[in-house]
């Protein structure tokens, strides 16, 4: 069965952006730290770069490796409203009831029950999992059905801001399977459920 997993940047107090949803502040450490961590991302992950800045990092043409579908939230996936379709690369379901749905033809707006959406996506037999790309309060609707967590930690404090998972008190235990650090501060570990 297909897998959840929430892939996202987090900084040390558990924001995932800034009141107003930026994200600009999460550091990037010198160009020379730099290329380590996002080789090594882009390695694992490179769906989970956007159609338009994929040529610029290199995997214009590398196959999906991990992610077939993406699952976002309205505010996600209008960081750039310019662009209706982000991921045109994969399969894009975003979670809203105030878009229309008739966005964009390669994007399927849902407007209601999450829970159900992720549930039926995951009997699909695609060989490929599902990467919940955010926000907060959607991974708080999925949180039940979140089967592993992919932390992209960076040091820096918002102090305000989105919350990884917003909702009520839930605990969840994850247990570690991978953890690398990078000369630029930043910390990558991949957590599954328990």
């Amino acid at each position: 069965m297909r897998k959840l997993v929430y892939y996202v940047a987090v900084t040390l107090d558990g924001r995932i952006a800034g009141p107003a949803g930026e994200f600009d502040f999460f550091p990037q450490g010198d160009a020379q730290q730099t290329p380590a961590y996002l080789g090594f991302l882009n390695s694992l992950y490179p769906e989970t770069i956007p159609t338009a800045f994929r040529a610029g990092a290199g995997v214009a043409d590398v196959p999906n490796r991990r992610f077939d579908t993406v699952v976002m939230g309205r505010a996600t996936h209008q960081l750039d409203p310019t662009v209706p379709s982000p991921y045109a690369h994969l399969r894009q379901y975003v979670v809203s009831s105030m878009l229309k749905p008739d966005l964009d033809p390669a994007v399927t707006v849902v407007p209601g029950d999450p829970v159900g959406l992720v549930r039926d996506l995951k009997k699909e037999e695609t060989g490929k999992d599902i990467w919940l790309c955010g926000g907060g309060k959607l991974a708080g609707a999925l949180l039940p059905e979140i089967d592993e967590i992919v932390l992209k930690s960076y040091p820096v404090v918002a102090g305000a801001g989105i919350p990884m998972v917003e909702g009520g008190f839930d605990p969840t235990v994850f247990s570690v399977a991978e953890r690398t650090a990078f000369p630029n501060g930043v910390t990558a570990t991949r957590l599954v459920r328990n």
